[in-house]
């Protein structure tokens, strides 16, 4: 009687953790020696705190709980910082980038979208749009020089059919005049709020009924951008 075929057991979630670490050391060597530091010192406190308490046994396993939770909770969130900073790190520069990287990073209440509302067909340079709390945001990604034209065009369409809403610019060339695409998410989250939810929705429906029939420049899947929420 033949065997079946079994379908590969996927790995548990200390499995996908355990993953991630080792493929995030190949690329970032620091990340071990941080995340050790920093579970050594989070246990090093609880040594101490339990130290101080040994007439108290109740006390004692409390602090010990809690300074392995921490050290755990610590470890992992530098982990995941630095997995986020190597999965940007290999897209940066790519066709599409910016795209994944707002509409997996640029949540709570943005609208975003992969897709570009302009691109310079000889460059391949692209203009990407988000609509939020803080109005509206437009990510130039390429250079300068080849963003520059679309990118002004885009601003004056803005003015037009949104008047009085706070429009802000970023640039992400992959360079040091740019915005680094690990923190594009952090930078445009971190706008001064000017909207409110109606007014978001109000803006954001304004500028889908002005369209666009660009596709998704070629590169990059958005969907397979995955960076460790915080």
């Amino acid at each position: 009687m033949a065997k079946e075929n079994k379908t590969p057991k996927e790995p548990g979630r200390w499995g996908q953790i355990f993953r991630l670490f080792r493929e995030t050391i190949k690329v970032d060597k620091t990340a071990l020696l941080l995340v050790i530091v920093a579970v050594v010192l989070s246990l090093g406190v609880g040594t101490l705190l339990i130290l101080t308490s040994l007439n108290n046994l109740i006390l004692s396993i409390i602090y010990g709980v809690l300074s392995v939770t921490a050290a755990m909770m610590i470890g992992l969130l530098i982990l995941s910082r630095r997995a986020e900073r190597v999965a940007y790190s290999r897209i940066e520069g790519q066709p599409g980038a910016v795209g994944a990287v707002v509409t997996s990073a640029v949540r709570r209440g943005w609208r975003t979208s992969e897709v570009p509302v302009a691109v310079n067909p000889r460059t391949r340079d692209a203009i990407y749009r988000c609509v939020g709390s803080a109005g509206v945001v437009l990510i130039a990604e390429g250079s300068r020089n080849g963003s520059k034209t679309i990118l002004d065009e885009e601003v004056r369409k803005l003015k037009r059919a949104v008047p009085g809403v706070s429009i802000h610019v970023f640039y992400v060339t992959g360079d040091e005049s740019g915005t680094p695409l690990a923190k594009l998410g952090r930078e445009i989250t971190g706008l001064k709020r000017t909207l409110n939810r109606n007014e978001v929705s109000l803006v954001n429906a304004r500028l889908q009924a002005m369209g666009t029939k660009l596709p998704i420049p070629k590169g990059i899947d958005p969907k397979r951008i995955r960076p460790v929420r915080r």
